[in-house]
């Protein structure tokens, strides 16, 4: 029995855009990962968080079935196609900080965030 690859979608920077910084952060977690090659930013929604809606980020090896995939400054991203509702037009930048650094997302379709920045409502 074969595997299937898996069947996933094209997209642009019009659905998520990689900063510089973000990009040289991510590059450097996929490299330390041996994920350099075909890894990806998985960007998810998910529910929870203080103005119930927050942000899920992991590394992996490639899309899922269903899954758009957006190269943005040299790093591949991945969002699933109800996590795209939220994040469409969104940037992520990475804060280099003690405190409150990390990263960061910029999310136009946000309508109020709270104080910590982990969560959003839209």
């Amino acid at each position: 029995m074969t595997a299937t690859a898996p069947n996933f979608k094209i997209g642009n920077e019009k659905l998520i855009k990689i900063l510089p910084n973000a990009a040289n952060k991510l590059t450097s977690l996929l490299t330390k990962q041996g994920r350099a090659e075909n890894g990806a930013l998985r960007v998810a929604v998910v529910g929870g968080g203080c103005s119930g809606l927050q942000y899920k980020m992991d590394l992996q090896d490639q899309p899922q079935n269903r899954d758009i995939l957006v190269e943005s400054a040299g790093v591949r991203v991945v969002v699933d196609p109800k996590s795209a509702l939220y994040v469409t037009g969104s940037e992520l930048h990475y804060v280099d900080a003690l405190t409150e650094g990390g990263f960061k997302v910029t999310n136009p379709n946000a309508a109020t965030s709270c104080s910590c920045g982990e969560s959003f409502s839209a």
